[in-house]
């Protein structure tokens, strides 16, 4: 298999132009055609998407690398036309965003092709202008002339009818920062000594055969997932070419680890986690939280638990802050027996033009949307 190599630079299409009248919008908004190519230009869409959203407790804001936005925007097959952007006329200045990717999904047996939607972010000062209607029914109008009719998206607010409602868990791993910048605090009784005694983690790895995943591991690896998303309700269906891309490490971005048989050499189980920092605000001691979040994990030898222990080892030897988590697949009964605290906010997983009878429990569900 050929590794596909990508550009230096991230390049993407922000096709305006379907804005055919742009006082449906605001007279203020251009409607051209534009492209990101250059680190003046990426770095626009980081500064939009950066604004996206902070926490509830108002300390963080996602701060998305021209790395990660290259990954999550160019898998396989990737459409440039469903990037959609909207500037200023005058400063030129990105104030709107909204992209999809396609996405092979399985429903109840049924293999339907979709789009993701994902990373809708539009100016706090052009919310009232009711900008964001306007840019999902452009990239629905894109998807569907591809002959696709379908799309998964998540959201962190409540909207008619949930596929599925999700909690977030986060496992602190250091936790004097986590404190420090207001993420978390000291429980009752507790000092700081005891607390970072409680989430101390071991200094190495537990299972025999855990190692980087390699291009060579694509293929079992492949496998691993096909088989094991096939038990759930609703998934993605991924393969070779999109496992490479999706869980192949890469610095910063995505990391995967396989547990290799010492006898066999067969592949036999796998975790990964993506890497998606946030600025920290508002703090002289500290700018960056470095947070892993939890991808697609396989256990088929070594217990889950201990597949999960290990990766929370890995990102705390990688200096990760925090490790988040979704309940989703096998995820949920473990969370407290690592030592994940239950997150303040719901994650809710919505299918466009796709019913369900009924809602999914997150460990019906086995798709993890960035």
């Amino acid at each position: 298999m050929m590794k596909r190599r990508f550009p230096a630079l991230l390049s993407l299409n922000f096709a305006i132009s379907v804005f055919k009248d742009p006082t449906h919008i605001t007279r203020s908004i251009s409607s051209g055609k534009a492209s990101l190519l250059g680190n003046l230009r990426m770095l626009a869409t980081r500064v939009c998407l950066r604004a996206r959203l902070s926490s509830q407790r108002r300390c963080l804001r996602f701060n998305y690398t021209k790395e990660f936005l290259r990954w999550g925007l160019r898998p396989p097959g990737f459409y440039q036309n469903w990037h959609i952007g909207v500037r200023v006329k005058a400063s030129k200045k990105l104030v709107a965003f909204i992209t999809g990717i396609p996405v092979t999904m399985r429903v109840r047996g049924e293999v339907v092709r979709m789009a993701e939607v994902n990373f809708l972010c539009v100016h706090k000062k052009l919310r009232s202008k009711r900008l964001a209607p306007v840019m999902i029914k452009e990239v629905t109008r894109r998807i569907h002339l591809e002959n696709i009719w379908q799309a998964a998206y998540t959201a962190g607010v409540l909207l008619p009818t949930p596929a599925a409602t999700c909690q977030y868990w986060h496992r602190t791993l250091n936790p004097k920062k986590l404190i420090d910048i207001g993420f978390s605090w000291l429980g009752d009784r507790m000092t700081m000594s005891r607390t970072i005694k409680l989430y101390r983690l071991p200094t190495s790895t537990a299972t025999p055969g855990l190692r980087k995943m390699e291009l060579r591991d694509v293929l079992s690896v492949t496998r691993l997932l096909q088989n094991y998303l096939s038990r759930f309700i609703v998934a993605p269906t991924f393969d070779e070419d999109e496992v490479e891309h999706w869980l192949l490490p890469q610095e910063n971005v995505v990391e995967s680890y396989v547990v290799e048989s010492p006898e066999t050499h067969e592949i036999t189980d796998f975790f990964s986690f993506y890497a998606l920092p946030s600025s920290i605000l508002n703090n002289p001691s500290y700018s960056t939280l470095k947070t892993a979040y939890s991808f697609y994990n396989v256990s088929t030898r070594t217990p889950l638990i201990q597949l999960f222990q290990d990766a929370l080892v890995v990102a705390k030897q990688k200096d990760y802050d925090v490790f988040n988590a979704l309940d989703v697949m096998d995820n949920g009964p473990l969370m407290r027996d690592l030592k994940f605290g239950q997150g303040d906010g719901q994650l809710y997983y919505y299918l466009y033009n796709y019913r369900l009878r009924e809602a999914l429990k997150p460990s019906e569900l086995g798709l993890v949307l960035l």
